[in-house]
């Protein structure tokens, strides 16, 4: 939630930050692609992540395996956490080269995401906003009301973060990092990973459709129901919960890639 409303305050940015970010960007890379419609793109027409095997655009000698501050082209880094609160772990640095992961280790970094301090911090203001809309009227207000609001929301991410990074991961034998692109214009990079939803990297390093991501989420959809009121349990609020999970994974998704490029050109931080 977080990280999507700080890449829509990007969006919304003066037009002078975000010319000089696409100025930098598009620096990088002079050649650019034509869009297409993602509604006439299959899972192999999106672009791919970097090939680990390949030697990426920058400095090589910046380049290092397992190093969990590689650098991108244009000489930005992830950090393993957003304004130092927000997890981050998942998040590769463009052009960083990881080995395979273990079924165990897919299984830690779900764990990490659930169960970091700021995930408990976050399901409060969330648990909070939801009360304040009156988003499930059975829960009444008050000290009792917020309770319920908040174990639903801490649930609720827990299931989705052991489905879609820890459960199917292991099952499709898929990675459930995020591998950040780094370089191109503003649009071919929100595009690449905005449609990690759909994409992403099986653990021998090829790409296929993400399964883990999309029967992830609506497994976990599925599961919340059950803990939630039974007018909520229906078809129809199931999918709304899975439509919700996917979009707001895309949006994350696409702040992770950029946030880099805020945190040196904002905090002044490489």
């Amino acid at each position: 939630m977080l990280g999507a409303a700080l890449l829509i305050s990007l969006i919304g940015a003066p037009p002078t930050l975000r010319a000089q970010i696409d100025a930098r960007n598009s620096s990088s890379n002079s050649l650019t692609e034509p869009s297409t419609p993602a509604s006439s793109l299959s899972a192999s027409d999106l672009p791919n992540a970097p090939d680990p095997g390949q030697t990426p655009a920058a400095d090589p000698s910046k380049q290092t395996s397992n190093n969990p501050d590689a650098v991108s082209a244009n000489g930005t880094r992830q950090t393993k956490r957003v304004l130092g609160i927000y997890p981050n772990f998942s998040a590769v640095s463009a052009g960083e080269k990881l080995p395979p992961q273990t079924v165990k280790q897919k299984f830690i970094l779900a764990g990490k995401n659930s169960f970091d301090y700021s995930s408990f911090i976050l399901s409060g203001i969330q648990a909070g906003v939801a009360m304040n809309g009156n988003s499930y009227p059975e829960f009444h207000q008050g000290v009792a009301g917020y309770a319920r609001y908040y174990w639903h929301t801490v649930a609720d991410t827990i299931d989705e973060n052991f489905m879609v990074s820890g459960a199917f991961p292991a099952l499709f034998h898929q990675d459930n990092r995020f591998y950040t692109l780094g370089h191109g214009g503003f649009r071919k990079r929100a595009f690449y990973a905005a449609t990690r939803v759909l994409v992403t990297r099986q653990d021998d390093g090829d790409h296929n459709f993400n399964y883990s991501e999309v029967i992830g989420s609506g497994a976990a959809s599925g599961v919340a129901s059950l803990y939630y009121p039974s007018k909520y349990q229906t078809w129809t609020k199931v999918g709304q919960r899975w439509l919700t999970s996917d979009l707001i994974d895309s949006a994350n998704f696409v702040f992770k890639e950029f946030w880099p490029d805020i945190n040196k050109k904002v905090f002044h931080t490489r």
